[in-house]
Order: C-alpha cells, then sequence, then structure tokens
C-alpha cells in the first residue's frame, strides 16, 4: 500500500546513500513509523546534504517495504561539523573528575567550544563516588561561579541520574561532548535501554580513555525529545572572532549585559584596554585572556601570510 501524501520526518540515521527517517507524531495518526528513505536527486543537484538531525518532508511512502523518498530539507537551526549532526537544541558537556582527572582548563575550552554553538550548555561531572562529599560541593560552587549549574553523578546515588533523565527528556535534541574516558558512553547506555554501545578502560600510561562509538543516531528519550549518539564526540574546533569570545563567558556577559557595564570603547576586549570597566575578578579571566591573546598572535599570522 502506498500513501501520497507528504509528510515531515526526522532523519534518525544516515548509512551509504540510505536515511532512517521517522515522520512527525503530530501529523498523522496512521503513519507512526520509520521509513528506510533514499533522497530525490533533484535535491543533491541543488547542494542540500541532509545529515542526522535534519527535519525533511518525505512522499512516495510504501507501507509495506517501509520505504519513501526524501524530496526536500527543512530549513535547518544549526549544525555540528564533525560529527554533522543538525539541530541540536542542548549541549551537555561531560568531564570526569577522577579517572581521568578534572582539568579546569580543559573544561574551560569545551564549554567555550560549546558555547560558540548558540545553544543551551549545560555541565555534568561523572566518577564523583571517587572524592569526598566537600570536594564535591566546592567543585559545584565554583562551577556556578562560571555561570553553570553543574550536575553531579555518582554511581552510588542513581537519584542524580533520573534527574538528568527527566531534564534530558525536557530538550529537543541533546548531545553529549567531553573527552575521551569520562564516561559519555556508559552514561548513554544507560540513558538508552538496549543500546549497549562498547566502553574502553582509561589507558593507565595516558590517562585518557579511546573512543568507542562509531555511528551517529538518534534516540528519542519521549515524544518530542532526543538523544543523539556520536562516535567519540569531543570538541568542536576553536575558531571565534576575538571580538565575539567575551560573549562566550557567562561570567563576563552577566556584566555587560545584565549588569549594563559600558567600557569607555564599544570594541572593549577587556584586555589591558583603556578605559575597560570590566571587573576582572572572576576565576576564568586568565583562561579569557590566555585566548584572546592567543587569537591576536593567530590574526597576526593570518596578516603575515
Amino acid at each position: 500500500m502506498k500513501v501520497n501524501k507528504k509528510y515531515k520526518g526526522l532523519v534518525t540515521k544516515k548509512f551509504n546513500e540510505f536515511y532512517l527517517v521517522e515522520l512527525d507524531k503530530d501529523e498523522t495518526s496512521v503513519i507512526n513509523k520509520k521509513f528506510l528513505c533514499k533522497i530525490k536527486k533533484s535535491v543533491n543537484f541543488r547542494n542540500q546534504f541532509v545529515f542526522v538531525g535534519d527535519e525533511v518532508i518525505v512522499h512516495q511512502i510504501d507501507l509495506q517495504s517501509k520505504r519513501a523518498t526524501i524530496e526536500s530539507l527543512v530549513k535547518r537551526n544549526n549544525l555540528l561539523e564533525r560529527p554533522s549532526v543538525a539541530n541540536i537544541s542542548n549541549i551537555y558537556v561531560i568531564c570526569s573528575v577522577e579517572e581521568p582527572k578534572l582539568n579546569l582548563s580543559q573544561v574551560n575550552k569545551f564549554l567555550i567550544s560549546s558555547e560558540q554553538l548558540g545553544v543551551e550548555v549545560s555541565l555534568v561531572l561523572t566518577k564523583c563516588d571517587l572524592i569526598t562529599e566537600e570536594k564535591r560541593l566546592l567543585l559545584i560552587e565554583k562551577f556556578h561561579q562560571w555561570g553553570y549549574q553543574a550536575i553531579t553523578l555518582n554511581l552510588n546515588n542513581p537519584e542524580n541520574l533520573r534527574t538528568l533523565l527527566i531534564e534530558l527528556k525536557k530538550k529537543k535534541c541533546s548531545i553529549f561532548m567531553g573527552p575521551s574516558g569520562v564516561g559519555k558512553t556508559t552514561l548513554l547506555n544507560m540513558i538508552i535501554p538496549g543500546l549497549d554501545n562498547k566502553t574502553a578502560p582509561v589507558s593507565s600510561k595516558i590517562k585518557r580513555g579511546k573512543n568507542t562509538t562509531r555511528n551517529v543516531e538518534l534516540f528519542s528519550l519521549s515524544s518530542k525529545s532526543y538523544i543523539v549518539d556520536t562516535p567519540g564526540f569531543n570538541m568542536q574546533t576553536l575558531e571565534i572572532d576575538i571580538r565575539e569570545l567575551s560573549n562566550l563567558y557567562p561570567e563576563i556577559y552577566k556584566q555587560v549585559v545584565n549588569e549594563g557595564i559600558q567600557c569607555r570603547f564599544r570594541n572593549c576586549l577587556h584586555v589591558n584596554d583603556h578605559g575597560c570597566k570590566l571587573n576582572k575578578n572572576f576565576e576564568r579571566y586568565t583562561f579569557y585572556k590566555e585566548m584572546v591573546e592567543s587569537s591576536k598572535i593567530h590574526y597576526c599570522l593570518i596578516q603575515e601570510d
């Protein structure tokens, strides 16, 4: 049986030239299935590449074979480059407090890398059963000063995991980002029933885990919520306009936007600038200053080339 009507759907998996598309549940009560689709040639001719997370319009639906054709691509909100995933709404930066040990400079880079994508960013600390309660509370306060409400996970306290899952079910499309070996795959296995991705132990020599996930795929957490299973998703390339960098630090953004501080010059970089009014008494200012100076050096090298 074939259906001639067109429907909107979500690409949940891509392999070779085929796409697994889940039709929009709000558009139909009859067709509520996933279909194996090939893309219409004219779409490729217009250089409209389709990725996991894209919303598409499908037609030529065959209910018996569960096949259909992607006719067009719905305008996307954003696109991650590596791995290629479209329409992300939330990034959860996953870092372990031990094994591998927490590296604040590294955490900062992951947070800035996430912030530049223009989505909601959250911080999750794993392996908190390996530290004292006092240290856990100190870390929560530290990251609160950074502008983030850190979620801490403890194998001995499953309640925190349940709280995270409830939160994820309220988000449209979430993705985990973080260094290898911090427990991203283990966490996904606990959140997605039956996923059973392979995990690898942290290397005793380099104190870093090995990437084990291979395919990009969306998994449904609720009728309107998805999470992305990604192949060793670590960090996006940091190519940030130096003029936009301050907007990626909540500590600075809060002063400029919420508190309305006004430096003498509108293009103030808040690093030894004349007439700068920014209160630089926050922990990450050192990281911010280093990133500004690094960006200046990079810019000068490009100009010389």
